[in-house]
Order: structure tokens, then C-alpha cells, then sequence
């Protein structure tokens, strides 16, 4: 593991499950859909774990036996009931806005690096009221690739201006550390998240916390005086 830089300019997060606890919305529309194909949902707690892998494994929830080409044929359904109730029940995690709060005055930059689709994740940071604070967003179909490729990692250091080696990578799964680490950033891997099942300090981050106060404490980022 990696020793904390000493001059961090940034950093970056995974969206779904590190910054926002989308979950409610996604089971939602997932419930929506299971009512309009006559089938009866799954029970939440199931789905949350594995919201991080996207549209597919949540569908796998409710429709698994009906095979992956039934799953693929779903999906644009599911994300349309998706993008009808999505933030009404997302909100951030506990810390975070007071987090992003310190980042900020602070003088850092910090971004996303999702692997939600842009449509969808562009909406939602819109919804939530950050599009004009993130200093970089980048989607899952932003490059042909995504985590724990490195690329759109290093695409989001671009574009808000700092280098890997001054930047955090915060997330709740494991291809979130493969990515910050693949990318030569200082990886953050938080357990008020999805986690999908897994098992945080199995998963080489060079720091794993449990609150986001916790970071800011890492960050020695002191409160905002309103």
C-alpha cells in the first residue's frame, strides 16, 4: 500500500453506492417492471448488493431463469423505468455533502468515474444538484472501455486538471481499486457501500473507511463555517 501524497489537488469518486445510495430508485423500477411482466419482485435486500454491476444483474434478480438474451431484451425497459423515478428516493450518504462541502473549500477538484451509462448518470448528477460542481464526469460509454479499466480514470484526471499522483479514487467495489490503482492514484475503498458482496480490505486499497467524515479527517480537511 501506498503512503498518503503529500500534496493531494483531487479526488475522485465512483458514484452508485460511494457518493449517492441509488438503490431504492433502482429496486423501484425493478419492481415496476416485474409487475408488468406478471412476476413477483425479488426482496430488496438481494438487489442492493449488486446495483454496483449494473442494469443486468439487477434484472438477473427478478428474471434469471428466463436466460441472458431475455435479460438483454429487458434492459432497455428496466432503465426507461430507471430514468422515471430516478432521485426520487436517491440521495447521498450520510458525510457526503458535508465532504464534498470541505473538498471544496479546500481548493480540490473532484470528479466521477461511473460505469452508469452517460444519459443516465449525467441526468442524475443534474437531479442531485452537482452538474456544476464536479470538476470532471465520467460515464461508463464515455470511452470504449470502462473500470477497472484505467482509462477513465486517467480521462477524469484530465479533465479536471490534476495528476494521478495528487489524486484519491474513492469507491465501493473492487474494480473501483483495480482502476485508481491501474491509474497510479491513492485508492479508497469505503464500506458504507454496495460492496457487492464483497469484503473491502480483500481488495488492496491503500485505505478503507467507514464514514465519509473519515476521509475528510484522512484529507485533514477541517468543517465549513456557514
Amino acid at each position: 500500500m501506498k503512503s498518503l501524497p503529500e500534496n493531494i489537488r483531487g479526488v475522485l469518486f465512483d458514484l452508485d453506492g460511494t457518493l449517492l445510495d441509488s438503490a431504492p430508485d433502482l429496486y423501484a423500477a425493478l419492481v415496476a417492471q416485474c409487475v408488468e411482466e406478471g412476476v413477483a419482485p425479488p426482496s430488496y435486500p438481494p438487489v442492493r448488493e449488486v446495483v454496483s454491476r449494473g442494469a443486468r444483474a439487477v434484472l438477473r434478480c427478478a428474471f434469471a431463469e428466463r436466460g441472458e438474451a431475455a435479460l438483454e431484451a429487458l434492459t432497455p425497459r428496466y432503465l426507461q423505468l430507471y430514468q422515471n423515478v430516478m432521485a426520487q428516493q436517491t440521495q447521498a450518504f450520510d458525510g457526503v455533502d458535508d465532504l464534498l462541502l470541505r473538498i471544496e473549500a479546500h481548493g480540490l477538484r473532484w470528479g466521477i468515474v461511473t460505469n452508469k451509462a452517460a444519459f443516465l448518470t449525467e441526468e442524475l448528477v443534474s437531479r442531485i444538484g452537482w452538474a456544476g460542481r464536479a470538476s470532471a464526469v465520467v460515464s461508463g460509454d464515455t470511452l470504449p472501455v470502462k473500470k477497472p479499466d484505467p482509462a477513465p480514470v486517467l480521462l477524469a484526471c484530465e479533465r479536471a486538471g490534476v495528476k494521478p499522483a495528487h489524486c484519491l479514487f474513492v469507491g465501493d467495489d473492487r474494480r473501483d481499486i483495480q482502476a485508481g490503482a491501474a491509474a497510479g492514484l491513492y485508492t479508497v475503498a469505503v464500506s458504507w457501500g454496495y460492496l457487492d458482496g464483497g469484503d473491502p480490505h480483500s481488495w488492496g486499497a491503500d485505505k478503507v473507511l467507514a464514514h465519509p467524515a473519515e476521509l475528510a479527517a484522512l484529507l485533514q480537511l477541517q468543517p465549513v463555517v456557514a
